[in-house]
């Protein structure tokens, strides 16, 4: 089969200017956001103002809107609205930053009432409004200083008052990108509000909870104090938090990147804010990847080994053992990676050694896991034991029989009816594997035609599968006779 030709500016000006203005055309009626992205081109050939003046209008639309987006019509809300910043950014962006920036601040400040209007459990009409707030950074480093130096009263005055975040977001994006003086003047205004607001709230008394924007204000003084490269005030600021909001291992890692070990240390010990996963035993593979390596920057080798193993046999993370690896001398790194695998196999509870296996990956490992440990298995894991199955199937039968019996048994077990097609296409896997499996099964293990027999005593009332399977095999419209699944009563 010839493939399609590839499109390129080239090939599409050998159009000719006709050709490419009827197909533009052509799309400018039928798609609603391209045809104003068509007039906002055409604008900009009379110059940056007019396209101003054309986005105004439809930002002052969405500014008035009320209506709620019904679910049918999300995705066209959200590609309208990147049609729009794709305006801003592409057509004015390039002839005037400063207005384009402008702009986009606008669009940005109407993200709490957009919200409102429509669901966005997709997350399509959150992401149009992170493109423009990184779209606003990238504009910032063509200004000239005068206006870059204006563009935080803007930030502050647009989205000031925003509780939900994009103010934080805006400060991190535009930042870097900002002079040291405009930085510094900017913390001091943060800095006297602050103290202004925290002073009102004070003055409140009110018993009940309410959003301070004080704290919000505070977390953009330490993204400025970053800006800035003042570390010293970035952890006066940090250490104002409770305990157990401090970002314990941010700071230790810029302390760490400043050469600043021996504080890096303490603060990679503190308790602090939990990453995701960590327990009471401080072992989170991330906090002990970040340990390892100050330890290692102190000149304490034999420590940040110690740490890294000590995490290994805790939490068997592949990425630790392979920081612990890397550090070791030639030869000595294979026979300590044969040490983890044999504690994986031996003394690590099986569903964590099997994880380990598939991040390293070793499938034959996780396939000798598995059937060493053949009753461990949840079949109503079925998030991720068809995916694991599905890649041992070829070349590890057994294991795979393994977890498709986990997975049918618990259907049928639990009269799971609506995943009796699923159970049918595992029966059907197993009737493919069972020459390879039953040929290396263990004593212990039935083979398949007792399983199936076992499987229809057992289950035997349970019409709604049966209906689905045909010696072993699933069943389709054309060999069942008949065009959808039989359910019936009796499936229990």
């Amino acid at each position: 089969m010839a493939r399609k030709p590839a499109l390129s500016t080239d090939k599409l000006k050998d159009l000719g200017a006709d050709k490419l203005a009827q197909l533009v055309l052509e799309e400018a009626e039928r798609n609603a956001g391209f045809r104003r992205q068509v007039k906002a081109a055409l604008a900009g050939k009379s110059g940056p103002e007019v396209i101003a003046k054309l986005i105004d209008r439809r930002l002052s639309g969405l500014a008035r809107a009320k209506s709620f987006i019904e679910w049918d019509r999300a995705r066209a809300f959200a590609d309208d609205l990147r049609s729009l910043t794709d305006t801003i950014t592409s057509e004015l962006g390039p002839a005037a930053p400063a207005l384009a920036i402008d702009r986009l601040l606008r669009f940005i400040a109407t993200h709490e009432q957009v919200f409102e209007r429509v669901d966005d459990s997709s997350g399509r009409v959150q992401d149009v409004y992170y493109q423009a707030i990184h779209a606003t950074g990238d504009l910032v480093a063509s200004l000239p200083v005068p206006e870059a130096d204006a563009l935080p009263e803007k930030i502050m005055t647009a989205l000031g008052e925003s509780t939900h975040g994009y103010l934080a977001d805006v400060t991190e994006a535009v930042a870097p990108h900002l002079p040291q003086d405009t930085l510094a003047r900017w913390d001091g205004n943060l800095k006297d509000a602050i103290a202004e607001r925290q002073s009102e709230e004070a003055a409140r008394k009110s018993d009940g909870w309410f959003y301070s924007m004080a704290s919000q204000w505070a977390g953009m003084r330490q993204i400025l104090a970053s800006a800035r490269g003042d570390l010293d005030l970035l952890i006066a600021l940090e250490l104002k938090k409770k305990p157990h909001m401090q970002d314990t291992l941010g700071i230790a890692a810029q302390l760490l990147e400043a050469g600043r070990t021996a504080e890096a240390l303490e603060w990679v010990r503190k308790p602090g804010r939990r990453t995701f996963g960590e327990t009471d035993d401080g072992l989170a593979p991330e906090r002990v990847s970040l340990e390892a390596r100050i330890l290692d920057a102190t000149g304490d080798r034999s420590a940040a080994q110690a740490l890294r193993w000590h995490c290994f046999e805790a939490r068997l993370p592949a990425d630790i053992l392979r920081e612990y690896l890397k550090l070791l001398p030639d030869f000595e790194d294979i026979e300590a990676e044969d040490r983890a695998h044999a504690f994986a196999l031996e003394k690590a509870k099986p569903e964590a050694a099997l994880q380990f296996f598939l991040d390293w990956p070793r499938l034959d490992l996780a396939a000798k896991l598995i059937t060493t440990h053949p009753h461990r298995w949840d079949g109503g894991d079925w998030h991720n034991l068809p995916k694991i199955a599905d890649l041992l199937e070829h070349d590890h039968p057994l294991a795979a029989t393994i977890f498709y019996r986990a997975l049918l048994d618990n259907i049928l077990d639990r009269a799971r009816s609506k995943a009796y097609g699923h159970g049918a296409k595992y029966l059907g896997k197993l009737t493919l594997l069972a020459p390879e499996a039953d040929a290396m099964r263990p004593g212990t293990m039935t083979d398949h035609a007792t399983y199936l027999a076992e499987l229809k005593k057992a289950h035997a009332r349970k019409s709604g599968f049966w209906a689905r399977v045909g010696d072993g095999q699933p069943k389709t419209p054309e060999t069942s006779g008949t065009r959808r699944p039989v359910w019936s009563k009796d499936d229990r």
